[in-house]
Parts: structure tokens; sequence; C-alpha cells
């Protein structure tokens, strides 16, 4: 699941004016999310691209922090995920952690799919919808980023992903790092349906390993209204270097090119000393160029989340236990 861990110590920012660190209060939250890792191949001018999406779930849940300590449950309902039997089944492990620290932002995935579908809809002018699945096409994602948050005593990330701060006072920063990525995509046979061979030169291609690390900057930046009401966005641009091996039944082929890649987060809500309210999105895209044509592979990740939290002060004896657990963290 998508979730935000902050770091152990205590983080306090040096302008209080701008942000306040509750984290010696407990924050339990309910919150509503989607996760997806889909796969995206580029076509011609003209062509639609392929979108390979996996059938990811509504999942409704709770979670609890206290400084390090974070415990989640959540499950996709049926009354959330209507018709999902129409686009084949996704089995996947899928672990996202986003660590937002005073002066360092990092992002960790481990991702493993399985079950993908392509959605053709239906005659026209209808509202129908038809999809092509398949079950043996796999994307796997290993890797991270890490930036320096260089205006951190003004800004707060934890404010709008981990709802343990409050952004008081509206304050942005600009975010410099690197980012290094394992991927690839396979299928029992080529990614590109035979009847649409004509159309995509990535044709007879069945797997494809991609490996990328680079260089990235960007900037974030969160407006307040009356100190409870907030709207942050966040971009963040690599140009990584690539290394593609694209695999067919009549051998292999690599490329080593530049590829730009982006990080984009977006929060709003409402925050207050006890009570929290957002809705949130963050999205990560993985892009490469094989030897078959200029066209690019995407593989993009991340997740839409609705959260309600609210913060309130431990007993001295609860907190004495919560502190004994958080010190034996590593």
């Amino acid at each position: 699941m998508f979730q935000s861990i902050s770091a152990k110590a205590q983080l306090t920012g040096d302008d209080t004016e701008y942000y306040t660190t509750f984290d010696e209060e407990i924050t339990t939250r309910l919150y509503l999310a989607k996760k997806y890792t889909s796969l995206i191949m580029n076509a011609p001018d003209g062509i639609q691209s392929l979108r390979y999406r996996p059938n990811t779930l509504f999942s409704l849940g709770v979670n609890g922090s206290y400084k390090a300590l974070s415990l989640s449950m959540g499950y996709g309902f049926d009354f959330l995920n209507p018709n999902k039997e129409e686009k084949g089944k996704t089995s996947s492990f899928d672990f996202q952690t986003h660590l937002y620290g005073t002066h360092w932002v990092t992002d960790i995935y481990l991702q493993f799919y399985k079950g993908y579908y392509l959605s053709l809809g239906g005659a026209q002018g209808t509202s129908d919808k038809n999809y092509y699945t398949r079950p043996d096409i796999k994307v796997d994602l290993v890797g991270g980023s890490v930036y320096r948050l260089l205006n951190g005593d003004r800004f707060s990330y934890r404010a709008g992903f981990s709802q343990n701060e409050w952004q008081k006072k509206s304050a942005g920063s600009v975010l410099l790092g690197a980012e290094l990525y394992y991927g690839t995509t396979k299928g029992d046979s080529a990614l590109v349906p035979s009847r649409l061979n004509d159309y995509y030169p990535q044709q007879g291609i069945h797997r494809v390993r991609i490996v990328e690390m680079g260089p990235g900057a960007g900037y974030t930046y969160t407006a307040v209204w009356q100190e409870n009401f907030f709207l942050t966005g966040s971009a963040t641009i690599n140009a990584d270097l690539s290394m593609v091996k694209e695999e067919s039944e009549t051998g292999s082929a690599n490329r080593t090119s530049i590829s730009p890649n982006a990080t984009l987060r977006a929060v709003a809500g409402y925050n207050s000393e006890e009570w929290v309210a957002t809705m949130s999105w963050l999205h990560s895209a993985t892009n490469a160029k094989g030897k078959s044509s200029n066209e690019q592979y995407g593989i993009k990740t991340g997740e839409f989340r609705i959260t309600l939290a609210k913060r309130f002060t431990p007993g001295k004896r609860l907190k004495k236990r919560l502190d004994s657990i958080v010190d034996m963290l590593p």
C-alpha cells in the first residue's frame, strides 16, 4: 500500500510559523485507495498507444501511526469494485514506501504484477466496454529515488501526505536528487497482439528489460488559505541513462539512450489541530526506448487516496509502551 513513513527522530521546523509537528500525537486514519502499475507502449502519430492496465481494486482501510511506528489494514470490498471480473484477474505484490523527512524525500518501490487488460471500448453510440485480457503479462519494477528538500524548515510534505504536521503558511522548495530503477515486462507471447502488428513497430517483442539511473531536479509548493485549507503540487524531472534489452523469437537487441522520467505528487484538503481530510495522487513514470523503434515503453505507477485523519494525545501508560516499541526500531 502507498504509505508515508516519517523518520524516527522528532522533526520540528526551525520556523514554526510555517508548520507545526505532531510527533507526540497518535494519528489515526480512515482511507479509500487504489494503486496501479501500468504498461504503456507508445505508437506512431495518429495511432493510439497500447495501455495495459492491471485490474487493481479500490481498498477501504484504517491506519494508525505514532512517530516511526505505523500499522495499516485494508481490503478491496466487492461493493467498491463492481464488474471486476470483466477485466480479468491481477495478482500483485506492491510495496511502496515514501519517507518524508525535514530535508530528505525517499521513495522505494518493490512491485510485482501479473495479469493485465486492454480497454477496447464498445460499439459506437453506446457506453459499453470490451476488454482484451492478458493473464500472462508480468511487470516488475524495483528501485527508488532520493531528493534533498532545500527549504524543509518552512515546507512540509508530511502535512499533506502523512497528516502528522500542519502547514499553516504557504511555502515551497527546490528538490535535487537522483533515481535508480530496474524493470522487466514479459508475456508468454508477443506484447503486441498479432492482429495489431501492422500498427506497432514493437511487434514480436515478448520481453523488455530496463535499467535506468540519473540525476533529477524539481520543485514543490503548498498554497494555504486561512491556515486550514491547502493545495500541494510537486514535480521532479530526471535525465536518466537508459539501458534497454528487447527479446523476441528471432533474438535480442540492446539500446542505450537518455530518457526523461517524472514523478508527480498532488494533495489537497483541510488541516487543523485535530482533524485532517485529504485527497492525494502520486504518479511516477519510467520511460525507455528499445532498439525496435523510437516509440517509448512506459511503466506508470502510483496511487489515488482519500484520507480522513484524527490526532489525539496518548495517555502516559500508552505513550510509555509506544515509546518502548519505537526505541526498538532500527
